[in-house]
């Protein structure tokens, strides 16, 4: 089984709270695909640090409501 990744992120409810957008909806607005957005919620795969930002913006929130360090 693979390691998780120490970066944490809340990407799933946070599409969930947002009217229920899919991955793909979220990889269409930030320019990642479906896939990458799903290895990202299952802490996988890091996103680089403009795509991190980028899904921020696309939820309006701050970036550390969005990642979080768990180590």
């Amino acid at each position: 089984m693979a390691k998780k990744l120490p970066i944490g992120n809340r990407v799933r409810e946070l599409r969930e709270a947002h009217g229920a957008m899919t991955q793909s909806e979220l990889g269409d607005a930030v320019g990642v695909t479906r896939q990458t957005v799903a290895a990202i919620e299952q802490r996988r795969y890091s996103p680089t640090l403009e795509t991190a930002f980028r899904i921020a913006q696309v939820f309006a929130v701050p970036l550390e409501e969005v990642f979080y360090w768990q180590g």
